[in-house]
């Protein structure tokens, strides 16, 4: 027999595409759809309403579509409470539990619709002391209560917006032809804008930011106050460091681009000087080391949080090898930023957009255009991708951050 439901969703539904995402999902599921009401927009503030009936084959399906359209900000005209359920165990939830977007959420608990805190994807929402989180399964304890299905779940994505400094033009739209000096002057407005507003910057960086010579003009993003804290690997120090004492990345003369006799052992001697001097922060404190990313954080407390990796040489003492606690530093430092520019490090990129709630700006700069096809498509669409040589943007950056706003 087949089943109905009547639902609505509003903002900007039209421009940002929901609208027929809406259509195209329900035509997918071989359901069928009645608009009882659309109000549209009259102005470009303005945003849209629309309310509709979805008949589908079968009561399974239809819920299957409920969970679907939920991503789209639609939920059901008659209003419940969430569906609570205990976890059975550590690590262990219902079945039917809900799985979160990175978009900003609501629960509806006795009567009343209650933001979800610390949204963020790929994580269920508990209960915690009455007010509805977003918790990683890792970390549901046994007893806690679970948002289950779909009822009483409201999410509210981002819609494109529509900002002064025009910078949703690029939104998803990934390409190496475009001029990057127009792509740089409007991410450093925007970053100017952060800062004004007493907002705070993330930065994720691999090594290729030294191989490519962007460390004299990185350093300078920090010293003027456009960096909070540093998300990155063991390799970003290892060779920071290589290059703050020997000139040298991966054994490479940075300067005259050639490699150097015996420079493969330059990364070893520089984990070697690290160890000796107890951590990266003791080898600045003491004088070691003298310039680089890893000594602009420590003489101007920009805090720096290095992941480690199978592959890691060394590591340096500062690198945590514990991935859960990585993780949980990463994301604790991601707290209240409101800007993140991903500097060409794919792993540590992806695992920080799905700490991120979908009203944080992304900026991805990489060689590598599937890099940030790769975010998109694990549900961080609001990146911003800028295909060139990392080097290269931070040089260009730097130049534009220095004139005055």
């Amino acid at each position: 027999m087949s089943a109905s439901e009547t639902i609505e969703a509003e903002g900007h539904l039209i421009d940002s595409g929901h609208l027929s995402g809406i259509f195209d999902k329900v035509i997918e599921l071989n359901a069928a759809y009645e608009v009882l009401r659309f109000d549209i927009g009259r102005t470009n503030d303005d945003v849209s309403r629309i309310q509709m009936r979805l008949t589908a084959p079968d009561e399974a399906t239809l819920e299957e579509l409920l969970q679907h359209l939920t991503l789209y900000g639609c939920h059901t005209v008659r209003e419940a409470d969430a569906v609570l359920k205990p976890a059975e165990k550590d690590r262990c939830v219902p079945d039917d539990f809900y799985s979160t977007t990175n978009h900003r959420s609501h629960v509806r608990l006795n009567g009343h619709w209650v933001e979800v805190q610390n949204q963020r994807m790929d994580a269920v929402i508990v209960l915690d002391d009455g007010r509805p989180v977003c918790r990683k399964l890792r970390d549901v304890k046994g007893g806690s209560l679970v948002v289950c299905g779909h009822d009483g779940i409201r999410v509210s994505p981002e819609f494109r917006e529509r900002d002064r400094l025009g910078f949703a033009f690029m939104s998803n739209d990934v390409s190496s032809e475009r001029r990057v000096e127009a792509s740089v002057s409007r991410i450093a407005a925007m970053m100017q804008d952060v800062k004004r507003n007493g907002g705070r910057i993330a930065v994720v960086a691999g090594p290729v930011l030294v191989h490519t010579g962007g460390v004299e003009h990185f350093s300078a993003l920090i010293r003027g106050g456009y960096v909070d804290v540093v998300l990155a690997g063991n390799a970003l120090a290892v060779h920071d460091i290589e290059y703050a004492l020997s000139g040298t990345s991966l054994g490479i003369d940075l300067v005259a681009g050639v490699a150097v006799d015996q420079g493969h052992r330059n990364h070893m001697a520089a984990i070697n000087t690290v160890n000796r001097a107890g951590g990266v922060r003791q080898a600045v404190e003491t004088g070691v080391v003298k310039s680089g990313v890893m000594y602009e954080c420590v003489k101007h407390d920009v805090d720096f949080i290095l992941a480690g990796s199978i592959r890691d040489d060394g590591p340096v003492p500062d690198t945590i090898m514990d991935l859960i606690e990585a993780q949980d530093r990463y994301s604790a430092a991601l707290a209240n930023v409101q800007m993140v520019l991903m500097l060409s490090s794919m792993l540590h990129s992806i695992g920080v957009g799905n700490m991120l709630p979908s009203w944080v700006r992304v900026v991805c700069v990489d060689i590598n255009p599937a890099v940030v096809t790769k975010l998109s498509d694990r549900g961080s669409m609001q990146t911003i991708g800028v295909v060139t040589d990392v080097g290269l943007f931070l040089h260009q950056l730097a130049r534009q951050l220095e004139r005055p706003t």
